[in-house]
């Protein structure tokens, strides 16, 4: 047993030393519920944009990660990003096995325990890898990306981790300015999207009309990017890691700047299409608070306003890149992501004030250039550098290794992704109609079907319901 006591104030005394504000471990956990709510929403936003056939996995993959990285941030995750003993680049396994992480003053705060701080950023752990998978769209099997899961949380995001965060880290040391996750999160996942992507080549039909299409459930978009703002506040305001004024002012920016990215990205898209698209609402939104991330317990709200523009800007034009480059993203996940924490990691550098951060009343930093702290961005660009380069290259390697071990490689083959990987890796659909016979059998075959022959569609619903996606190809049964 833990012999805990509490003072008159009602704070959490520990025997180890540490004195725990129960506020503060409480909007902590709260916060903790929040980031998780976010994982799923990934998966729903990513399953809307994409066609019918191919909407369950998303949503599974969501929960996969959260299974997978969670036994991985007990097994040495944690201790990787977060030993007190941690080198410059990544920590030891000095707590495997969550070992010894109770009640002691964690390393993000001494107001809460060691345990609260880790389930805490485990939830940052989860939601990372999500977002850079969604770059296997359409295309990928699903058995290996939960070893890939594995070994990315490992590689990629805990040394990332460990130097923004960890005291010990050599951004943290050299100055560098990230609340929330601009460089662990954000460019780490978008830049991995970005190795994926390449790794796995063009989807079938790319670069034709055959792809032109429109996302398949535009409600599974707006609810998603629901559960990320909504969560969004803990993942923001949670990082104070204290119930107080700097908390109040991230949840403050946060919410700003997803409102100003959101209405820049569809004004935007408006002057093109002279439509008010809630998609283009959406990914705005989605850029403004991957911007805001890093800056949020730094800037004031004017600030916000700023990022949540340049992010609807900066981010929506930058989805041209792979017609430019020819890469398949199929989810914007790089322009989103990368582009988007690049850009709020520089703003942070210009725009952060010493007297914002100091709201908790015990953080002290010089500023950014509103405080004449004018090498501040240098360590951003830095940063956001490093990160980048880091996330690309250890993807690609982990990515070719499992390419040559049996039973890992990713690319599923072409009569799956015909087919969908709804059907050909998990046997079930999003809904109950998908229209499969259409994508498989000879147009001849079906139309004796249709006519009263022996043979009719499974799903005849979606026969009708599909008839007008530019998915169905009539000679793909021939084929």
């Amino acid at each position: 047993m833990v012999n805990v006591t509490y003072d008159a104030s009602g704070d959490l005394n520990s025997p180890v030393g540490g004195v725990f504000n129960m506020g503060d471990i409480a909007w902590t956990l709260a916060s903790t519920a929040l980031v998780w709510i976010m994982i799923p929403g990934v998966g729903f936003f990513y399953s809307g944009l994409l066609r019918r056939k191919n909407a369950l996995n998303m949503i599974y993959l969501s929960m996969m990660t959260i299974a997978v990285v969670s036994f991985q941030w007990f097994f040495w995750g944690y201790s990787l990003a977060f030993s007190d003993t941690a080198s410059p680049y990544i920590g030891n396994l000095k707590y495997f096995a969550l070992r010894n992480v109770l009640d002691q003053p964690s390393i993000g705060s001494a107001r809460v325990p060691a345990i609260v701080f880790c389930v805490f950023q485990l939830m940052f752990a989860a939601i990372t890898p999500m977002i850079a998978i969604g770059a296997v769209a359409e295309r990928s099997r699903l058995g290996p990306l939960t070893a890939f899961v594995f070994f990315w949380s490992t590689l990629v995001y805990d040394p990332i981790a460990c130097w923004t965060w960890n005291t010990n880290g050599w951004s943290f040391v050299l100055g560098g300015l990230d609340f929330a996750g601009g460089t662990p999160v954000h460019i780490s996942s978008g830049t991995a999207a970005l190795a994926i992507s390449l790794y796995l080549g063009k989807r079938r039909g790319w670069g034709t009309e055959r792809l032109a299409y429109k996302p398949h459930n535009t409600t599974y978009v707006i609810l998603g990017t629901v559960f990320l703002w909504f969560g969004w506040f803990g993942f923001n305001g949670g990082s104070a890691l204290s119930a107080n004024l700097r908390a109040t002012q991230a949840c403050i920016v946060t919410n700003l700047a997803a409102s100003v990215g959101g209405l820049t990205w569809m004004f935007w898209d408006y002057r093109l299409e002279r439509k008010w698209s809630v998609v283009g609402f959406c990914s705005g939104a989605i850029s403004g608070l991957v911007a805001i991330t890093p800056g949020s317990g730094y800037v004031g709200s004017p600030a916000a306003v700023l990022f949540g523009f340049m992010a609807g800007t900066v981010c929506n034009f930058a989805t041209q890149l792979k017609f430019i480059f020819k890469f398949d993203d199929t989810l914007d996940i790089f322009a989103s992501h990368a582009i988007g924490g690049i850009v709020g990691n520089i703003l942070t550098g210009l725009f952060a004030q010493a007297s914002v951060a100091g709201a908790d009343g015990i953080t002290i930093i010089p500023g950014g250039w509103l405080d004449h702290n004018y090498r501040q961005l240098g360590i951003q660009l830095a940063d956001s550098v490093s990160g980048l380069a880091y996330s690309f290259v250890m993807t690609t390697i982990i990515l070719w290794i499992m390419h040559y071990i049996p039973g890992l490689r990713l690319r599923c083959d072409e009569e799956t992704e015909i087919l969908g990987v709804d059907d050909a890796e998990m046997g079930e659909f999003a809904y109950d109609y998908v229209g499969i016979e259409s994508e498989l059998m000879p147009r001849s075959e079906y139309n004796a079907g249709a006519s009263g022959g022996s043979r009719e569609p499974r799903h005849t619903a979606a026969t009708t319901s599909q008839a007008s996606e530019p998915e169905k190809d009539p000679k793909v049964g021939e084929a």
